[in-house]
C-alpha cells in the first residue's frame, strides 16, 4: 500500500495508508482540501486533487451530508488547515504559520540515499560517504564532515586533467552519518540510478551529487580546445549507484542513432550516454567574430544509439569576447 503524509492541524502526521486515510475521511478528520504528500506528487497538494485519493472522498461527502453542522470551535483549526484559495491555481499558499509549516515540512520520506525535497533541493541520507559538488550544501543534521577533493585523490593523470580542463565544480566528500540537503542556484534536480552496465557523460557544471560507488573520470574533448568558452571538458560516471544532475528549467532527454544524429549548443547540453563521443561542428567566418553571425558558431554533433539531455538556458557565451 502507498504510503501519505498529511498535514493535520499545522503538523505532519503519517505515514499513512489509503486504508487509514480513508477511516480519516470518514470521521470528517481530513477532507479535499487537507494537505498531503506521497507518492506522485511534488509538494505538499490538497487530497482532493490527488488521482489515487479522490475516491476515498465519496463516501465521506454522503455522511457529511447527513452529519449535524461542527461545533463552531472547531472552526479555527478547520481554517487553519484548508489552503487558501491561491492553492488551487497553484499560486502562492502560506498565509497562516500553520499552512506555511505544513506546506514548507521537511517530508521524512526514507528509502533511497537521495530523495527530492523539493524540485530544487536535494536531501542526501548520508552513511558513510557522498560526492557533492563543492559549495552545494545548504543544511544538514547529524554527524558530517565536509572535505574537499585532494588534488591527487585519483591519481596523478585525474589531476593533470583537472588542472588543464581547469573544471570550474570542484567536488567534496560528505563524510559520517546524518542528512544533508544540496542545491545550485535554484536549478532544477534530476535524480537517475546508474546499474553497473551503464555510463553517463555529464557537463562539469552541471553534476550535483553521486553516491561512492560511482567512478567519475573527466573527459576531455580536445578538438578546437581553447575556442569554447564551456562545455569542452565532462565527467563521465559509471559502476553502481545514484546521481543526481541539475539543468536550468525542466530538461529534454532527445534519442539520437547514427542514422538521426542531434545537433545542440554546447552551451545547452547537460548530459548524455556514455557510449556516445560527440563531435563538434563549427561555423566560423568574419561576420562570427564581429558580432553579426547567428550566434552558433559552435555545435555538438551526437551520431550512435543513444541520447542527450539540453536544457532550456545557455550557461554562457559559446565564444569568449564574441562581439567586441
Amino acid at each position: 500500500m502507498a504510503e501519505w503524509f498529511v498535514a493535520v492541524n499545522g503538523e505532519s502526521k503519517g505515514p499513512w495508508d489509503e486504508a487509514q486515510l480513508a477511516a480519516e475521511a470518514r470521521a470528517g478528520r481530513v477532507d479535499a482540501q487537507t494537505l498531503v504528500y506521497g507518492p506522485g506528487t511534488a509538494d505538499w497538494t490538497p487530497l482532493g486533487q490527488v488521482a489515487a485519493l479522490a475516491p476515498l472522498l465519496a463516501a465521506p461527502r454522503a455522511a457529511v451530508a447527513a452529519a449535524p453542522a461542527p461545533a463552531a470551535a472547531a472552526a479555527p483549526a478547520a481554517r487553519a488547515q484548508a489552503p487558501s484559495r491561491a492553492a488551487a491555481g497553484g499560486e502562492k499558499v502560506g498565509h497562516t504559520l500553520e499552512e506555511f509549516l505544513a506546506q514548507t515540512a521537511e517530508k521524512d520520506n526514507p528509502g533511497d540515499v537521495f530523495e527530492l525535497e523539493s524540485s530544487h533541493l536535494l536531501e542526501v541520507h548520508v552513511n558513510g560517504r557522498v560526492w557533492s559538488k563543492l559549495g552545494s550544501m545548504v543544511a544538514y543534521r547529524g554527524d558530517l564532515k565536509f572535505v574537499r577533493e585532494g588534488a591527487f585523490e585519483h591519481g596523478v593523470g585525474h589531476f593533470l586533467k583537472k588542472a588543464i580542463s581547469g573544471e570550474a565544480a570542484p567536488l567534496s566528500k560528505i563524510e559520517g552519518r546524518g542528512i544533508c540537503y544540496l542545491a545550485d542556484e535554484k536549478k532544477t534536480v534530476n535524480i537517475l540510478r546508474l546499474d553497473g552496465r551503464q555510463s553517463l557523460c555529464v557537463n562539469g557544471n552541471d553534476l550535483l551529487a553521486f553516491e561512492d560507488g560511482i567512478t567519475h573520470e573527466i573527459t576531455m574533448h580536445r578538438r578546437i580546445a581553447g575556442m569554447l568558452a564551456g562545455g569542452l571538458f565532462s565527467v563521465r560516471l559509471s559502476g553502481n549507484g545514484m546521481v543526481a544532475i541539475v539543468s536550468h528549467g525542466r530538461p529534454l532527454t532527445l534519442r539520437c542513432s547514427a542514422a538521426d544524429p542531434v545537433i545542440t549548443d554546447p552551451n545547452a547540453t547537460v548530459a548524455w550516454s556514455g557510449n556516445l563521443s560527440p563531435e563538434f561542428k563549427t561555423d566560423i567566418s568574419l561576420r562570427s567574430f564581429i558580432g553579426r553571425g547567428g550566434g552558433e558558431a559552435f555545435q555538438m554533433r551526437f551520431a550512435g544509439d543513444g541520447f542527450v539531455v539540453v536544457q532550456p538556458y545557455e550557461e554562457k557565451p559559446v565564444i569568449q569576447g564574441q562581439g567586441r
